[in-house]
């Protein structure tokens, strides 16, 4: 059976933290476009996994996911006032290179010589 508040709250979780990163001053986080890819959030509420990306590769999403772990309290709290919780969320941050990955995609299928067809119908 599916948790419809956690879905709810992972979404809320995920935009107030996208403001919050906005808002910080560390150069780790500000380093490159950081984007937070998904928010999976334990069925009791007590739990966050936070996934990020960085357009500028692994390394510098690592480097705000450490960034972002030395300031988890002050990012909790903030996340407790903006959305009224009693209780916020234990957050966990980790890497992807998800943002990276689907440019790679797109510049291959941009690269694709596709060969263009006739315009003028010659069956008529």
């Amino acid at each position: 059976m599916a948790n419809h508040r956690a879905d709810r709250m992972s979404e809320d979780i995920q935009r107030e933290l996208s403001a919050i990163i906005r808002e910080m001053k560390d150069p780790r986080v500000h380093d490159g476009i950081l984007s937070i890819v998904r928010c999976d959030m334990a069925h009791d509420l007590s739990f966050c996994r936070v996934y990020i990306s960085s357009m500028n590769g692994l390394d510098t999403a690592k480097k705000a996911a450490a960034a972002l772990k030395n300031a988890q309290g002050f990012i909790r709290r903030e996340l407790g006032t903006r959305l009224k919780l009693r209780y916020a969320p234990v957050l966990a941050f980790e890497a992807t290179d998800s943002i990276e990955y689907s440019a790679n995609i797109s510049r291959i299928l941009m690269d694709i010589d596709l060969p263009e067809e006739d315009s003028t119908d010659s069956s008529l």
